[in-house]
């Protein structure tokens, strides 16, 4: 059986040891699920049917992400393309209209109807196909793959709107990341955003007091910090 070394920082892996956490058994089972989730992205043929949970990797989508999923399919339908790219899964982002994704580029100065001007004016001419079967062409597989493995770097045990922009804005050779690249978007900063974001929202929703609390502050530092190290161990 291959051995796998796990890095820890000194302040956790003490914790760690005093709470006598078998981290052999955990590793193994978050693996396990990462596994099960990247292997049902590369899988998964079409979006869950609307008012559906659905199974696999799009069981764990938020409801707005299930929504944004489904608008996918109709933006597809309605040009008509017989397949659904990731122009398709942005614009079905842009259309759900109150997810987290669209306040990270608002953030970031990317107005959504300009995004959907410049996707729409992107896009391949119709295809001769009625509103049958349409499924996700190998780089929106990938961005949705690659949308789990965002979710999973930041610990996160669901998928909403904001991993699934990360995760199309890292499948570099789909039309959403090029759109987004085009407008100014780099996958790191926009990391940063996101997480920015969340912390803003779960600050928002614990207290009533004018943001930002300094106790924030160092919780954002190391969650970057270690996003860091992981960047520079994947460029190394």
């Amino acid at each position: 059986m291959p051995k796998i070394n796990v890095y820890l920082p000194d302040a956790l892996a003490a914790t760690v040891r005093d709470a006598q956490l078998p981290v052999s058994a955990i590793c193994q089972s978050a693996l396990e699920r990462a596994v099960r989730d990247v292997t049902s992205a590369r899988g998964s043929d079409e979006p869950p049917a609307e008012g559906q949970p659905g199974i696999g990797l799009f069981s764990r989508f938020t409801p707005r992400a299930r929504q944004a999923m489904a608008l996918a399919e109709l933006a597809a339908a309605n040009v008509p393309h017989d397949f659904i790219g990731t122009e398709h899964l942005l614009l079905g982002v842009i259309d759900e209209g109150s997810n987290l994704a669209l306040k990270v580029l608002e953030s970031l100065e990317i107005e959504a109807d300009d995004l959907r001007a410049e996707l729409v004016a992107s896009m391949a001419k119709a295809t001769n196909s009625g509103r049958g079967h349409i499924s996700f062409t190998p780089v929106a597989k990938q961005a949705l793959e690659l949308t789990a493995k965002e979710a999973m770097t930041l610990g996160h045990n669901y998928i909403g709107c904001e991993h699934l922009l990360l995760g199309l804005l890292a499948a570099e050779d789909g039309l959403a990341s090029q759109v987004l690249r085009r407008m100014g978007l780099e996958l790191r900063t926009t990391r940063r955003a996101v997480i920015g974001a969340l912390i803003g929202l779960v600050h928002a929703q614990t207290t009533s007091a004018p943001p930002p609390s300094p106790d924030l502050g160092p919780t954002l530092e190391e969650i970057l910090r270690r996003l860091d190290a992981i960047e520079e161990r994947l460029a190394g």
